[in-house]
């Protein structure tokens, strides 16, 4: 089988890209630890196989002595002076010590070796051509599903999507072929394991800097930006050169350039907002197209108080608190926005009307109006964003639970008496 071992390494180097000596330690580790069954327990024991024509032999230290006592440590005098002339009693010489059965053990070893070796090395090359492309986009086809994480063929290997960074209004299918961003590789102990994400804020950002030539050649930076998956991006932009409009430049022609990165997206929304180092600005500018009356700013508890008049105050929250809470992820400071009246009126006034506006809510009592208040909670558009749980701790589960139904059912009443059209 010599020849034909070398003929199947130098074929394996060719076609996989594996170095032969790679291959030919690997099968020589697995051929001592064979050898270690059929020719004992000897003293430093190896294998070595000729790199050109394959002979494989099991190589043993030993001891020259008189008398031979341990037949696999010790060889006599003579017997040593046949294979190393010049021996010499106490010396320890290399002898050959191949046994006869050991081209079929040799043959069967040498496959199994390869084998594995061939599939460790193939991990560990995938590992090296993943191992630095987190961060980056990558195509693949949707395979199957284990449970609700979604497994991606990226060719040579398969990425998974866990169902965390999937996207909750979008559906794939089997033979689909999607984006997605690479949110990080480990090399596990099975291989490479691959993480795709298209719910990650920077899979948006990423998607611009392929989009915008201006953003991929540092002319306009990408300051910040806030995404709430398959609805809505706010993005912040900044340009380092006073001609190039940023905001203009991520729109494109024509909107062409959103408009493709909005279509990869499934349709979801995309605000894109001019960078201010002046948090006044750069809160207006983040919650247009509302026009806002007047805005406070409490450096200590790092917060903006906002005065809207009326008619102003749903555009300035959004469906569902969303502009809100976008704008606050966005500039990192927290969002709190009032109509202009409630905002001159007295504590005590501000409280009474609170409780009344809560309490107006069908489903809602005023006794239960009154600690939502005390909660922190002055309107339906606060109470949007209120978390069941945190709700059920004051005022119990079943009390939580009834609040967020009619908060939800109040809502959508608004949402479609807002739609209907007028005379």
């Amino acid at each position: 089988m010599n020849g034909e071992l070398i003929a199947v390494l130098e074929y394996l180097q060719r076609e996989k890209g594996i170095d032969k000596e790679v291959l030919i330690v690997a099968v020589e580790q697995a051929l001592l630890q064979a050898s270690k069954k059929s020719v004992g327990p000897a003293k430093d024991l190896r294998i070595e196989i000729d790199r050109k024509s394959g002979a494989i032999r099991a190589i043993a230290q030993q001891t020259v002595v008189e008398t031979v006592v341990n037949k696999l440590d010790e060889i006599s005098l003579a017997d040593a002076r046949k294979k190393v002339p010049n021996a010499q009693l106490g010396e320890s010489v290399e002898i050959e010590v191949t046994p006869a059965n050991f081209g079929r053990i040799a043959a069967q070893t040498a496959k199994q070796a390869m084998l594995q070796k061939i599939r460790q090395v193939e991990k560990d090359m995938v590992f090296e051509e993943f191992k630095g492309r987190a961060g980056d986009i990558i195509s693949g086809t949707v395979r199957r599903f284990e449970r609700s994480d979604v497994l991606i063929d990226l060719g040579r290997i398969e990425a998974i999507m866990p169902s965390r960074e999937r996207v909750p209004t979008e559906e794939y299918q089997p033979g689909d072929r999607i984006r997605a961003y690479i949110l990080s590789v480990d090399n596990a102990g099975h291989g490479a394991e691959i993480i795709l994400s298209r719910s990650h804020p920077d899979f948006v950002k990423k998607l611009f800097e392929l989009e915008v030539t201006e953003i991929a050649d540092k002319t306009v930076e990408i300051k910040g930006i806030a995404r709430e998956a398959g609805f809505r991006s706010k993005l912040a932009v900044w340009s380092r050169d006073e001609k190039v409009d940023p905001v203009g430049a991520c729109v494109g022609m024509k909107g062409m350039r959103v408009k493709n990165i909005v279509r990869e997206l499934s349709g979801e929304k995309i605000d894109i907002i001019r960078w201010d180092p002046n948090v006044r600005q750069f809160v207006a500018n983040a919650l247009a197209p509302a026009k806002l009356k007047n805005l406070v700013i409490d450096e200590a508890r790092h917060s903006v108080k906002i005065i809207v008049d009326s008619d102003q105050l749903s555009l300035a929250i959004g469906k569902k608190g969303q502009n809100a809470r976008l704008t606050s992820k966005l500039t990192g400071w927290s969002i709190d926005i009032e109509k202009e009246e409630t905002a001159e009126l007295g504590f005590e006034a501000k409280v009474a009307r609170a409780v009344k506006e809560i309490a107006a809510i069908p489903g809602i009592e005023r006794e239960v109006a009154e600690k939502l208040v005390k909660l922190g909670f002055h309107s339906l558009e606060g109470l949007l964003g209120a978390d069941e749980t945190d709700l059920s701790e004051t005022l119990g589960e079943e009390s939580a639970k009834a609040v967020c139904q009619a908060v939800a059912t109040e809502q959508e009443r608004r949402e479609k008496t807002a739609e209907e059209p007028t005379a």
